[in-house]
């Protein structure tokens, strides 16, 4: 096997990339403002028409009173729980141990708002009712990521959803929706966006994910929690002069987008069927509950990755352009199922499985 490229450099001279749209590159802004008038008027602090008629579109969408685009999920996020928390004059949430507040954000929401984190279930399964019951002390919000992104995109029945939203909506505790893939979620779940969002006080959508916009982010409740989330933004910075390229590229990409969601989610249960076959690589979940899942080796990481390069320069086809270590002697990569994938032909793809399978089962011996 060749290692004269590394893997990055093999997947991204690859014809034929499995994951995503595409390449986040100006193309993205260029082609979502290519019919837009030039007398279009921009949005000033958070007002206007180009701001209110997409937040409007985006509230009767998730099934909430009223939305209000933010910037990034991040702020949005954390403005959300400073709302609860002040609510109840209580400064105590909930959530999983791999939560992006809680791993991905420098503990923003602890320094900036002194909000304490209560995480619930352990690192490799999901949040359950019983947890939520055997909570010790109050909380004023409990967080939930829909689909749990760091372990592999995973989902709790629906079931189990309907009765956490009950049992803290009985106890009078918030239930926020980080709903960064919510999109995504809607085939596997059989439920339309707002009948998810019904369970829940608030939720946040993102507009670069499955969607594939620049960036920007969506927060919905009532009425009452939006006008508190505009002092916030405000407060946060976020309240640009202008944010019309990330509100122009969101809707562009999300009416572009939004009904193709069951086809990508169809794709990556495809895709990590022909995973499973390979001897030593296995994802998950094993059968994917959205278009995103987790593609494990038992192998190091070096060892993988020369594979994986391999494969990329022999057949075109490029599985991931990275790779991370897990314990000792193995590695994983997340992939998620966008545009591309449909334009792979299906010769290719089964060109690159067989020579996968035939690499790993070498690898293993």
């Amino acid at each position: 096997m060749s290692g004269s490229k590394t893997l990055t450099e093999a997947f991204e001279k690859a014809a034929y990339p499995l994951g995503g749209h595409g390449p986040r590159d100006v193309e993205v802004l260029r082609q979502a403002f290519e019919e837009v008038p030039g007398s279009m008027s921009s949005d000033m602090y958070g007002k206007g028409k180009a701001i209110e008629d997409f937040q409007s579109k985006m509230a009767s969408y998730l099934g909430k009173e009223a939305a209000v685009f933010f910037p990034s999920g991040t702020m949005a996020q954390q403005i959300a729980l400073r709302i609860w928390c002040d609510g109840k004059g209580l400064k105590r949430v909930a959530y999983h141990p791999l939560c992006h507040l809680e791993i991905h954000e420098q503990d923003g929401m602890k320094e900036l708002h002194h909000i304490e984190a209560v995480l619930l279930a352990d690192k490799e399964r999901l949040i359950t009712l019983d947890d939520v019951r055997q909570l010790e002390g109050e909380i004023s919000c409990l967080l939930l990521e829909l689909p749990q992104r760091e372990i592999g995109g995973q989902l709790p029945p629906y079931e189990e959803l309907e009765a956490i939203s009950a049992y803290c909506r009985e106890k009078g505790i918030r239930l926020h929706l980080d709903g960064a893939r919510l999109f995504e979620i809607t085939p596997y779940y059989n439920k339309s966006a707002a009948e998810i969002c019904g369970l829940f006080d608030s939720v946040y959508v993102s507009f670069y994910k499955g969607i594939g916009g620049i960036a920007g982010a969506v927060l919905a409740g009532d009425a009452s929690f939006t006008e508190q989330s505009k002092i916030w933004k405000r407060r946060h910075g976020g309240d640009l002069i202008s944010l019309y390229p990330y509100i122009v590229s969101s809707e562009y990409y999300f009416d572009r987008r939004i009904g193709s969601m069951k086809r990508y989610y169809e794709e990556a249960k495809e895709l990590a069927a022909l995973y499973n076959a390979c001897g030593g690589v296995s994802t998950r979940p094993e059968v994917p509950v959205s278009n995103m899942f987790h593609v494990h080796f038992k192998l190091p990481e070096e060892k993988a990755a020369s594979i994986l390069a391999h494969v990329a320069e022999t057949t075109g086809v490029g599985l991931s352009a990275w790779l991370r270590e897990t314990e000792e002697g193995a590695c994983f990569f997340e992939i998620s199922i966008g545009d591309r994938y449909a334009n792979v032909p299906k010769e290719k793809i089964e060109e690159a499985f067989r020579l996968l399978g035939e690499l790993m089962e070498e690898a293993m011996k």
